[in-house]
């Protein structure tokens, strides 16, 4: 009997793509059960395409600078996604707040990563921020989309300790190291079944996540 075909991903991104190489390591080696059917980046010339051109990946570019208004640009970027027919859309640091019809069109089928515990510390400048409040720990949240920034539902998380001395580049490089754990885990729980959106409510295993796992918890 033929083995079953793995669920697609279409990744986005803005940037040098380390979260995708990442994934697409881990698909590689078959330790993540997804097939990455394209890559695009809203930013011409970026790192990442080339990771997933040299992955075999299609690497696409939509720039959003050549639409007369965000409304036109995601129109086409779900017609590029929804040709690939994925299972789930992948924000790895794509840098693009996204309207809320798009959100909805592909509501418990996106994720995102972002660099906080949420829900603390929404949008940008997260590391900075952190340390001005004198927090003495830190992380990475994975959520599932909804039209509101960085607040969808969060399931996944991962803690890092900050030290004193740190800086931005350095805590943000020790939350790096814990992303690239992160994402890789909370796909393929996805691509399981193990973890879905049911209304507002995170299932996993099929029972409602009262908490975000944690990675240091032995998630």
């Amino acid at each position: 009997m033929a083995a079953a075909a793995k669920p697609g991903i279409v990744v986005l991104i803005s940037g040098r793509g380390s979260n995708l190489q990442s994934i697409l390591d881990r698909a590689a080696s078959g330790e993540l059960p997804v097939e990455v059917r394209a890559v695009i980046s809203n930013r011409p010339g970026v790192y990442g395409l080339q990771r997933a051109r040299d992955a075999g990946v299609p690497a696409l570019v939509l720039d959003h600078k050549d639409f007369a208004d965000r409304t036109s640009f995601e129109a086409e970027l779900i017609r590029q996604i929804d040709g690939f027919g994925p299972a789930l859309v992948v924000l790895a640091g794509f840098m693009r707040i996204l309207e809320p019809g798009f959100c909805e069109h592909y509501r418990g089928r996106m994720l995102n990563i972002h660099p906080s515990l949420l829900p603390k510390y929404r949008g940008v400048h997260t590391h900075e921020r952190a340390l001005a409040a004198g927090e003495t720990e830190h992380g990475v949240s994975i959520h599932f989309v909804t039209p509101e920034l960085d607040g969808g539902p969060v399931f996944l998380q991962a803690t890092v300790p900050v030290l004193p001395g740190d800086d931005a580049d350095t805590l943000a490089a020790r939350v790096l190291v814990e992303e690239h754990k992160l994402y890789p885990l909370a796909i393929r729980w996805f691509a399981e079944g193990r973890v879905r959106l049911d209304g507002d409510t995170v299932l996993f295993d099929g029972a409602p996540l009262a908490a975000p796992k944690r990675l240091d918890d032995g998630a």
